[in-house]
């Protein structure tokens, strides 16, 4: 197994989670802002020019431009490009954010996927990924992180990188105000000199 599949399966399993992104956010309606805007309605295609922000419901993209494509069953994709864009969207039941940023992401709403290329980063709670390429499922809130291009020995030139914090210990001593005090004793003498 290479290096790279050992640790997509690692973060798969570290950064999978029972919660996912806020599942109301889908039925909501898109909220489009731009200092300029573009349609072509016999394209299905909008252009969005100059401090975009797409809002739809929690989940916030902002970027200097997005093309909005829309399919014959109303489902959007759209593609965001800034140095950096960014996303940002509310996960299910919890009052913590996923953030993400690259200089494009795409952003499919029929397979509720995200993807952030070149300086790319997902940030989910304190944990955090970077690579050359992210593919982000708003389903299972599972990472998918790779490096650049191959080179020619057919390995990475750049690595995936990932910070892992560690999660909050419960049980008996897990902060330092449970822990046993240590404190000078009086009972015990010097050892004595030779």
């Amino acid at each position: 197994m290479s290096r790279v599949s050992l640790l997509f399966a690692l973060l798969s399993f570290v950064l999978a989670a029972p919660c996912l992104a806020e599942r109301a956010d889908r039925d909501k309606p898109a909220h489009i802002e731009a200092d300029q805007m573009l349609v072509d309605d016999a394209k299905q295609v909008s252009t969005f020019v100059g401090n975009v922000q797409f809002n739809q419901g929690t989940m916030l993209i902002r970027g200097d431009k997005i093309v909005v494509t829309q399919d014959k069953e109303g489902f959007r994709h759209a593609a965001v490009f800034g140095k950096p864009a960014s996303f940002r969207q509310k996960r299910e039941g919890l009052d913590e954010y996923v953030e993400g940023y690259g200089e494009r992401i795409e952003h499919d709403a029929r397979a509720e996927t995200l993807d952030f290329y070149v300086k790319a980063r997902v940030v989910r709670e304190r944990d955090e990924v970077r690579g050359d390429h992210i593919t982000y499922s708003q389903k299972t809130e599972v990472f998918q992180v790779s490096s650049g291009s191959a080179g020619a020995d057919g390995a990475s030139s750049k690595r995936v990188r990932a910070v892992l914090q560690p999660k909050a210990r419960t049980g008996a001593a897990s902060s330092p105000s449970e822990a046993l005090p240590i404190a000078p004793s009086t009972t015990l003498t010097p050892m004595e000199q030779e």
